[in-house]
């Protein structure tokens, strides 16, 4: 796999101040934000871009929420969040709008998924752990709900710590279906 590593910036934001390096996969470009100093196990988020949660502050899912607790976690404890660009389960934009249309008319998030020809989720995480291997890093503790992501990212994961977001009216199903039929860790649904 050919990968481009961009030069370190830094990036003053509402969430605090962090530092950044892109890396270039093809056509896709991810992006590892952190605070350093890191420590010997490494607090770590795996967002996927959703650009309806993370940039236009949709109520259908939890993304949003979960990438600015990450980026506040990660502000006060040091670590990083890779932005990984897998747009609605790496179906694209395009596919994620219909899905979302396909739910407005009674599918859940699988189904809709299902309906489009794709399965329920089409992410990889192969470039975490070359991601993580640039930096030198091979324990994390991971933000995260989703325990795929315990066993898919190439190092060692000493916890899992929980990211709490409050359900609402309308992401209240697409949460459930998270649970039960995919498996992720979420106590309050």
């Amino acid at each position: 796999m050919n990968i481009e590593i961009s030069q370190q910036a830094l990036l003053p934001s509402r969430f605090g101040h962090f530092k950044l390096k892109a890396f270039k996969e093809g056509i896709k470009e991810h992006l590892a934000i952190y605070k350093e100093p890191f420590g010997e196990v490494l607090n770590l988020r795996i967002h996927s871009e959703c650009l309806t949660g993370d940039a236009l502050g949709s109520l259908k899912c939890d993304c949003g929420d979960q990438l600015e607790e990450s980026l506040k976690y990660i502000q006060k404890n040091s670590g990083m969040v890779i932005y990984l660009r897998q747009e609605g389960r790496n179906i694209g934009l395009f596919n994620k709008i219909n899905a979302y249309s396909l739910q407005d008319k009674g599918l859940d998030t699988i189904q809709a998924n299902h309906q489009l020809g794709f399965k329920a989720d089409e992410r990889s995480y192969e470039i975490v752990a070359i991601i993580l291997k640039h930096f030198g890093i091979t324990k994390v503790n991971l933000l995260t709900n989703n325990p795929q992501k315990l066993t898919d990212i190439g190092v060692k994961v000493v916890s899992r710590i929980p990211i709490i977001i409050k359900a609402n009216k309308y992401n209240e199903k697409y949460l459930r279906v998270k649970k039960e039929q995919m498996g992720h860790l979420l106590d309050e649904i």
